[in-house]
Formats: C-alpha cells, structure tokens, sequence
C-alpha cells in the first residue's frame, strides 16, 4: 500500500469511501496514533470489559474555529471535552471513540496534526480512544473538519452526584479563573489581531474530581461551565434544585488579561465559555475541606469558595458586587463567540 503525502496531501473524497484510500488513511494516521489493543482488533465496535459500577456515557461534537489556538487545538479539545462530560457524575473514564468529519481538500498535515494531539490528550488522561468513524464530505459543505467524541465511564456504587441535588445553605466552589478559553478563542479570531497573553484552560479534571469525591463523599455535585460560562452553568443547577444563588463577585477569580479584552470588547467574563474549569456544591461544613483538596492540584490551584445556595422560589442567580450592589445574572439569550468548542 503507498504512503499517505502527510506533508503536502489533501483529503479526498476516496478518503470516506470505504475503499483503498479510506484504509490507508486509517491505517496510517488514525490506527498508529491511536494505537492500542481493543482498536488494533480492526471491527466496527470496540468490546471492553468494565469493572463494578454505573456506566456513565457522554457524546460531545466539536466545531472550535480556529482549529489551533494558545493552549490547545481542536483535537486535545475533543478529548478534554468528553473525559471531562464523564468526570462531573464521578465517573471514572473507561474509552472514548471518535468520529471525525472532513471537507475534501482540507490539508492531510493539520489532519495529522490534530490527531498527533489527540493521541497525546488520551495517552496522557489514560484513557484510549479504542473506536472511530470518517466521513468526507464535498468541498464547500464543511468548515475542515468537525469532530464527535464520545466516551464510557464508571461510577462507583454508592455515589449519587446530580444537578438537582443543590440545598439552600451549601457552598459554591469554581476550580479556578473564568472566561479563559472564550477570551482566547476571541483574540485569536482572524479579524482582531489582539496580542493580549491569554491561553485556553483545556485540560482533563477527571484525576482532580476522582480525589475530590474519594475524600468528600457528600459532594452535591459537579458541572463545567463550558458555553454559555459560569453564569448559565448556575442558571442550569438552580433550575435543576429549585433553589437561588447568591455569588461574591470579588471572590470570582478572572485573569487580568481576559478582564481587559472583555473590557475592551463589551463582554461579561461570566458568560465566556471554559474548558478546563468545574463547580462543585457541596454542605457547607465541607466546604473548606474540599477548598483545601482542589487547591493542592494543579487543576484546582486557583480554586475559590464563590457563594452560596439559597431558598428562592423563583431561582434566581444574583451576585454582590464589589461596590456593595446586587446584579442579577440572567440567561444568556445569544452566543456571545461563534464556534468556541
């Protein structure tokens, strides 16, 4: 079989027609980064043993634009995505499988490129990428390159985490700052040629929730904010309970960069979108205890109690201001930032 040109070749319609070119770019791309036992099988599914336990399952689809951004690109993001979908409910991530769809003509290299890193993002969560599926699609009908990953996880028996768990008096916790990835996606868009020093968060927190639910089993639960940011997030749980929340907005970490492009711009950091970031609501008497566990971890070291939950008939998210106001954090009702995951 020749070799795929990864240097100057382009995708082909051939590419997802199930013959000779289609093998060969499985063969020599997607199989060799991905390389592990359950995917060198060579089926159409992966058959796995799981261990006691719920099976969780997450699918999350990827459209990020630019492709490659400060911190991340799309493939490490599609990884980060899913392992983190599993990692809210406790789980414990098992496999992933990955679907990939590509315009024809879109450059073998970036193909490549994506992919070296996705394989980098599973080796380095532990957690292989043991299925797939590509398709191609005609030239003008995609955007590149879309991808779906999707992902099998386990909980452990006896732990219960869920949105409609929140109780008035628990503690809101955040991992760390706000609007990281939004704000990155942002000034890298082609148009704006920011030059502010702003990285996305995207990163794996299943290692950082697992230590958190083995220590503090009367954690409530978990979410990333990832569209729609930190504000919609808790207009989702309060929804979910039935409760309010009262948030400090000192205590709310931002970066001073992402607070200047918002600035700039007319954005609310609270709404930008994140990658790399989880609440956690937990009672109160575990809050320190919690605060004191996520800080000693990377993914956590710049964690903070934010507020509290509140009886509220109407579920309103408010946040005390640092002049001593309260302002009410509503729905968003528009996508500030096209195409951000």
């Amino acid at each position: 079989m020749s070799r795929l040109d990864l240097t100057n070749g382009k995708v082909e319609m051939a590419h997802g027609g199930g013959g000779r070119a289609m093998a060969q770019l499985i063969s020599q791309l997607f199989a060799r980064a991905f390389d592990n036992e359950w995917l060198a099988q060579g089926n159409d599914q992966a058959q796995l043993s799981l261990p006691a336990g719920r099976l969780a399952f997450a699918s999350d689809s990827h459209v990020v634009s630019p492709l490659f951004f400060p911190g991340g690109d799309i493939g490490s993001l599609a990884v980060h995505g899913t392992l983190n979908d599993l990692a809210m409910c406790g789980a414990r991530p098992h496999a992933l499988s990955v679907g990939f769809i590509l315009e024809e003509g879109f450059a073998l290299a970036e193909l490549a490129r994506i992919v070296e890193s996705m394989a980098q993002a599973s080796r380095e969560a532990n957690v292989p990428i043991v299925t797939g599926d590509t398709k191609v699609v005609e030239r003008g009908k995609g955007d590149g390159v879309f991808i779906n990953t999707s992902g099998v996880g386990i909980v452990p028996e006896g732990l219960d985490l869920s949105g409609d768990r929140a109780r008035p008096g628990d503690c809101i916790l955040l991992s760390g700052s706000v609007g990281d990835h939004g704000a990155c996606i942002l000034t890298q868009r082609e148009s704006l040629g920011f030059a502010a020093d702003i990285r996305s968060d995207s990163c794996a927190l299943h290692r950082l929730t697992q230590a958190m639910v083995a220590q503090v089993p009367q954690l409530r639960c978990m979410r990333d904010p990832t569209r729609g940011g930190l504000a919609n997030t808790l207009n989702e749980l309060a929804q979910q309970s039935g409760v309010g929340m009262q948030l400090e907005e000192a205590a709310i970490p931002v970066i001073q960069p992402v607070q200047a492009v918002c600035e700039l711009l007319g954005l609310d950091p609270l709404y930008l979108a994140n990658e790399g970031k989880l609440i956690a609501i937990c009672p109160p008497e575990q809050a320190p205890m919690l605060l004191d566990l996520m800080r000693a971890r990377p993914e956590g070291q710049a964690a903070a109690i934010i507020g509290t939950v509140t009886a509220d008939p109407q579920q309103f998210v408010q946040l005390r201001t640092r002049f001593g106001g309260n302002r009410l954090l509503d729905w968003l009702n528009s996508e500030p930032l096209p195409r951000i995951c």
